[in-house]
């Protein structure tokens, strides 16, 4: 069965597609992973001996068993351990109401900040950009948040955003520009220099050194979702040309 998914990568693949188990396949979350299984990431689902697609998309592959469905969705579902650009909404008691794009909004405690007291609390406003992590993620829980790492220290989370746009993309974009060695995030180095916060949730904040140049990067990212390598290259290259 693995030969037969490897076959399929590049493919797009429809929701019900499916590939069958071989009766000694098995897949562990404990045992050491053997070359001859197949790992399901996102948009693929174990269905007793049967692996299903559950999204649409482009059947993807890295050494030396994962597969995965590269999407265009931009429905985000809460995880425990990403981090998410949400805007504070309310402040109930001690609680602040944090809208991430998801089906119901995240609580965010006040402690939930580093160095934060009951004495020394920080300094969140309503319409404030907050860089956070799901501390929960249920489907049967609120969505719970914090701006610290698991040794109290915030660690690039916290308020932010003064100046700047935030934007939308599909969450496709997001994974790859938060890849290792993202070839958008290293041409847009050459081109610009900014800041840019990328979250989980498919939102994206970037500050350049003009309000024109901000424009420009956020018209790029959005235009490179349906671009391949070389026509995203040729764009920066004109951009480029235009510029200087």
């Amino acid at each position: 069965m693995f030969s037969t998914v490897k076959e399929r990568v590049g493919e797009v693949l429809l929701p019900g597609d499916e590939f069958s188990f071989e009766a000694e396949e098995n897949i562990s979350l404990t045992a050491p992973v053997k070359s001859e299984k197949v790992m399901c990431g996102p948009g693929l689902r174990r269905c007793g001996d049967r692996l299903v697609v559950c999204k649409s998309g482009v059947l993807r592959h890295k050494e030396p068993n994962v597969f995965w469905i590269d999407s265009q969705q931009r429905r985000y579902v809460p995880a425990k351990g990403e981090s998410i650009i949400g805007i504070v909404t309310a402040k109930s008691g001690d609680v602040f109401k944090v809208d991430f794009g998801g089906s119901e909004q995240a609580s965010l405690s006040y402690l939930a900040f580093e160095g934060a007291t009951k004495r020394n609390r920080p300094n969140v406003q309503m319409g404030d950009l907050v860089f956070a992590q799901f501390l929960i993620a249920n489907k049967d829980m609120e969505p719970e948040l914090v701006c610290i790492d698991s040794s109290g220290r915030a660690n690039g989370m916290g308020v932010f955003g003064t100046g700047g746009l935030l934007f939308r993309v599909s969450l496709g974009l997001v994974r790859r520009l938060l890849a290792p060695q993202s070839n958008i995030r290293s041409d847009l180095e050459h081109l610009f220099p900014c800041e840019l916060v990328v979250g989980m949730n498919g939102r994206i904040w970037v500050k350049s050194a003009s309000v024109q140049q901000t424009l420009i990067i956020a018209n790029l990212l959005q235009s490179a979702e349906t671009m391949t390598a070389q026509q995203r290259q040729q764009l920066f290259r004109k951009v480029q040309q235009g510029a200087f």
